[in-house]
């Protein structure tokens, strides 16, 4: 019984084997026919794009900002926090409650300013009592020694039916009670201008400090953030690419929170790398796909091509930024929304093209014919899979996609073509020649003008690189 059920597994087994050296045969089989591919040639529109991938913005939008009293004269405020702020996508009217923001830094700086109030309040009421005070008791000295000087006119006035050094006396005293009572009258104007002015120092301290604790309370009221207008709030993106949201912190110099977008008219944000930036230009028409909803086509127009490169964050390339404007408006589409975009750069009409894999290059191109030829062709423009063929091939030849077996079997056909090649690429060098020349007196110039600069042979690094 063992011994029977050991042969049942050696033949199971070594059919499993079998069956597995099949498929490996079958799949190299099928894999080897699969690499010999052929493909009929087409003829149609012939079309040059630039494909990109975009984020979806509002052409206009309002900001919705911390109050711009954070910039007041009063009031000194760093970094606030955002302590609540409604979800993103909420449609909301004007006046709508849309956050707060952390006051607990500006209620400590408030109780602050209402003690240094109440300080000032009591100076000001103790600097008047005092003021008061110290002018009364003048006063009163001021009206004795007006007594004190008609005493001393009236015995002066009754000394005169006495001795001449009786006489001098009296006159000496009413002098002296005299020269009292005005040096008294001007001590008490320069007191009570000083008193007026400790009094109206003080007033400007209390006045300021009012205003200060006014600004605060009025700022206060503001940490509660409303919209300014109708529409949807949508977070603001900062410049690290993260979202200003609840803990974000915002400042005086940089109050913006959330934006109101106008959704009626949205753009395509995207960029291009250095390759392909001197293909874009003002006007070309795009076609975008929205990956949210890949059912959904929509048209464009290229509105704005930077003229300055940038390096995007994790990324070495640098790139510019393109902007497309849409040229429908769908209430579905949001900002941020990814896009896919096809800046249309050429458009050509009726012409034979091939695939790129269908092209080879030795000392000229040509392409594996399935009647076994190597035909001679003359490319043309090309896209990112294809290829326009000028002369060589027609409409329903039928190429091979990649090396066929026994090349060195194929023979050349289209030899007349050879001489056209040739002229071209005499044609290339002596425009490249041309521009050459043209440099060489471009900085030939440049150095008659600059004559302290440089040296060498200019332009040569670029003629080497056109030759």
């Amino acid at each position: 019984m063992l011994l029977h059920m050991k042969k049942k597994i050696y033949i199971i087994a070594g059919i499993a084997v079998l069956a597995v050296a099949g498929g490996i045969f079958f799949f190299v089989t099928d894999s080897s026919e699969a690499i010999i591919q052929k493909v009929k040639v087409k003829k149609g529109l012939f079309e040059i794009v630039v494909n990109t991938t975009g984020e979806l913005q509002a052409l206009s939008k309002e900001t919705i900002n911390a109050p711009e009293e954070l910039r007041g004269r009063n009031i000194r405020m760093a970094e606030i926090k955002i302590t609540d702020l409604i979800p993103e996508g909420t449609v909301v009217d004007s006046g709508d409650y849309v956050g707060t923001l952390d006051r607990s830094s500006l209620d400590n700086s408030l109780k602050t300013t209402e003690t240094e109030l109440e300080q000032i309040k009591t100076q000001y009421e103790n600097a008047l009592v005092d003021t008061s005070l110290n002018l009364r008791q003048m006063r009163d000295n001021i009206q004795n020694l007006l007594f004190a000087l008609e005493e001393a006119k009236i015995t002066m006035e009754q000394s005169v039916y006495e001795p001449p050094a009786t006489q001098r006396k009296a006159k000496n005293d009413y002098d002296k009670a005299l020269r009292n009572y005005e040096q008294e009258e001007q001590r008490y104007g320069l007191r009570q201008e000083q008193e007026s002015g400790k009094i109206r120092d003080i007033q400007i301290k209390l006045s300021r400090k009012q205003d200060e604790h006014k600004d605060m309370l009025d700022l206060i009221s503001k940490f509660t953030i409303h919209a300014p207008k109708s529409g949807m709030v949508i977070y603001l993106k900062e410049w690290s690419g993260s979202k200003r949201k609840v803990g974000s912190t915002v400042s005086p110099w940089d109050r913006a929170i959330a934006t109101l977008p106008d959704l009626s008219i949205m753009v395509s944000k995207t960029y291009v790398n250095e390759v392909d930036f001197n293909k874009i230009k003002i006007g070309q028409a795009v076609r975008l796909g929205v990956d949210a909803y890949p059912d959904r086509k929509y048209t464009g127009v290229v509105t704005d091509v930077s003229n300055t490169g940038e390096q995007l964050k994790n990324s070495d390339a640098k790139v510019f930024e393109i902007l497309v404007r849409m040229n429908q408006s769908d209430s579905i589409l949001r900002p941020l929304m990814t896009t896919s975009n096809e800046i249309l750069i050429a458009s050509i009409q009726d012409v034979v093209y091939v695939p790129l894999e269908a092209l080879y290059a030795d000392s000229v191109p040509f392409v594996y014919r399935t009647n076994g030829t190597k035909q001679v062709v003359i490319p043309g423009e090309m896209n990112d899979n294809f290829r326009i063929i000028e002369q060589g091939l027609e409409e329903g030849d039928e190429v091979y996609l990649s090396t066929p077996e026994h090349p060195e079997k194929f023979g050349l056909a289209g030899e007349d073509l050879v001489r056209i090649l040739r002229e071209q690429e005499e044609k290339r060098k002596e425009e490249a020649k041309e521009q050459e020349n043209a440099q060489n007196v471009k900085n030939k110039r440049g150095r008659v003008s600059n004559p302290g600069q440089g040296g060498g042979m200019p332009g040569g690094g670029a003629g080497r690189r056109n030759r």
